[in-house]
């Protein structure tokens, strides 16, 4: 835990020009609050002590205004920058280096059968404010989802996604190595 903890941290002074120092960041941002209430929740439900992990989830929801499942899965040096109204489901799965920006909603769509009904971030993503992506989709490496965009497909490495429903903008130049023809 302590491991993620100074990968979250060292992130945020990365990522954050507001961060002043590792001990404010510690102190006074809901991100890391979240985070260790996350993986404290999260080594309980891997545990199968489903009400405890649940618990202190619904915890750090009350003080942070952050709700992570304790079932989701997330990797190291994660940002959820002011984090107010940040929803992250049970299937979800999150990788390395994510910004998830306020009010974002990685959930489902209401029709999935399956227990993947979550999405699958990628590394090196930057969620903007406001956005909703639902259902069990990919969201591949080194991807931007813009600002209240709602994303329910698949979205490639190297691109950007912006609109309801959202729109896939692949970087140039990269189309080839993709496999897409745009």
């Amino acid at each position: 835990m302590f491991y993620h903890l100074k990968k979250d941290i060292d992130y945020i002074m990365q990522n954050d020009p507001a961060a002043r120092n590792k001990f404010e960041v510690f102190l006074l941002y809901p991100s890391i609050h979240a985070l260790i209430m996350y993986r404290i929740s999260h080594f309980f439900h891997t545990k199968k002590i489903f009400f405890i992990a649940r618990l202190i989830s619904q915890i750090a929801r009350l003080f942070t205004g952050i709700e992570i499942h304790p079932g989701a899965i997330i990797g190291e040096s994660t940002l959820i920058d002011h984090g107010m109204g940040v929803v992250i489901g049970e299937a979800t799965i999150i990788g390395d280096r994510v910004t998830i920006y306020h009010g974002v909603t990685l959930g489902a769509t209401g029709n999935e059968r399956d227990w993947k009904r979550h999405p699958t971030i990628g590394n090196d993503v930057v969620i903007g404010s406001g956005a909703k992506i639902l259902g069990p989709i990919i969201i591949g490496n080194n991807v931007k989802i813009g600002a209240n965009s709602v994303v329910l497909k698949d979205v490639p490495n190297n691109s950007t996604a912006v609109g309801i429903p959202a729109k896939i903008k692949i970087q140039k130049g990269l189309e080839n190595v993709i496999g897409l023809d745009c």
